[in-house]
């Protein structure tokens, strides 16, 4: 058997590296209801419905491994506006290589000159571990990124309070205060004489 549920993870599907066929292979994953709720729960959302990874795996050169295909949901959350119960469709492509610890550089990227500060760098490819590859974590780390984190009901417009100008907070009311003083009262009876 290629693939097999991992136990500790939610949701979890290894592959064994060296089993995967020449033409690759395609694995669908459909959370059951008890992965939903722990997905929701490690996502901290209400809930998370139809979580679905449909992932083809093919061997590259080197003892890599290209993933790609997409991870759909729809996650159950509150509108950061209306405070509203609201669904957001979840919907992340996946493109990820994998490939042996030995051959992932440790250092952090390098920019030359030529390509500036703002060069397109590629990510460094995730770790091949123990010979295997977890589709479900990488499922799982994609739908994550792929919530909004201030989701907004449709038409939901944030309007800050209208605030009313206190009198006493304008740029002369310190003036104002020390014309009562009496260091202000002294001032006047100099110019009087």
């Amino acid at each position: 058997m290629i693939s097999t549920p991992h136990p500790s993870s939610p949701w979890s599907l290894i592959v064994a590296v060296a089993q995967i066929p020449d033409a690759g292979l395609h694995e669908e994953l459909t959370a059951n209801a008890t992965q939903s709720i722990e997905l929701a729960v490690l996502a901290g959302v209400r809930d998370i419905k139809n979580a679905h990874a449909a992932l083809d795996v093919t061997p590259v050169a080197g003892d890599r491994v290209h993933v790609t295909g997409r991870v759909t949901a729809i996650v159950g959350q509150t509108c950061v506006v209306t405070l509203d119960p609201i669904d957001n469709v979840v919907d992340e492509a996946v493109d990820v290589m994998f490939a042996p610890a030995s051959q992932i550089p440790v250092t952090a990227k390098v920019v030359t000159k030529e390509e500036g500060e703002d060069a397109d760098i590629p990510d460094p490819p995730e770790p091949i571990l123990n010979g295997t590859i977890d589709l479900g974590q990488l499922a799982t780390e994609l739908l994550l990124l792929g919530i909004d984190p201030y989701p907004r009901a449709p038409g939901a417009v944030f309007e800050a309070p209208a605030e009313t100008p206190d009198p006493e907070e304008h740029p002369f009311a310190a003036l104002k205060a020390l014309k009562g003083s009496p260091v202000a009262a002294k001032g006047k009876k100099r110019k009087d004489n």
